[in-house]
């Protein structure tokens, strides 16, 4: 699929990441969807509040004047972490696309050139937190993350940027 364009969040759009952090929610069972107020958690909810902070970066895909996916990573080393949280340097990865534009290569774009974004901006590493049994897990090998510790239910997987 090459008819979506990557580029930066504007200011305006940012509201759509509540829309992105809840189809980032791996969700196992399609007929008991979570409500969408478990967004409001503080463990999710941090990946979100307050977003355009110096660290924060997030990129979008879009498909003729629709915004279909995002990228955005963030340093959640706050009173409550996330998930993924390594250090206090390190910024963590959220993507989500919505389910109809998943598995055409988009969230790999995405998830490539937000590496790249980190790198300039001299980043050593980002991390993620991901459930053992999603499918993204591939994807994110894909791009260079490795798995550096299995927790019960999550891997905790890291990619170096210093390449």
């Amino acid at each position: 699929m090459s008819d979506y364009i990557i580029r930066e969040i504007r200011t305006s759009e940012i509201y759509l990441l509540e829309d992105f952090l809840y189809e980032a929610i791996f969700q196992r069972d399609e007929t008991n969807l979570l409500p969408r107020e478990v967004i409001k958690q503080p463990e999710l909810k941090v990946f979100i509040e307050d977003f355009g902070k110096q660290d924060d970066l997030c990129l979008v895909a879009e498909i003729e004047g629709k915004i279909v996916g995002a990228v955005w990573t963030r340093i959640l080393c706050g009173e409550v972490k996330g998930f993924g949280n390594i250090d206090d340097k390190t910024p963590e990865f959220a993507i989500s696309l919505y389910k109809q534009y998943r598995n055409k290569g988009i969230g790999t774009a995405l998830m490539q050139e937000m590496l790249e974004v980190l790198k300039r901006r001299g980043y050593k590493k980002v991390s993620l937190a991901v459930q053992k049994d999603n499918y993204a897990v591939g994807m994110y090998k894909v791009v260079g993350f490795e798995i550096v510790e299995e927790l019960a239910q999550e891997y905790l997987m890291i990619c170096k940027l210093n390449m």
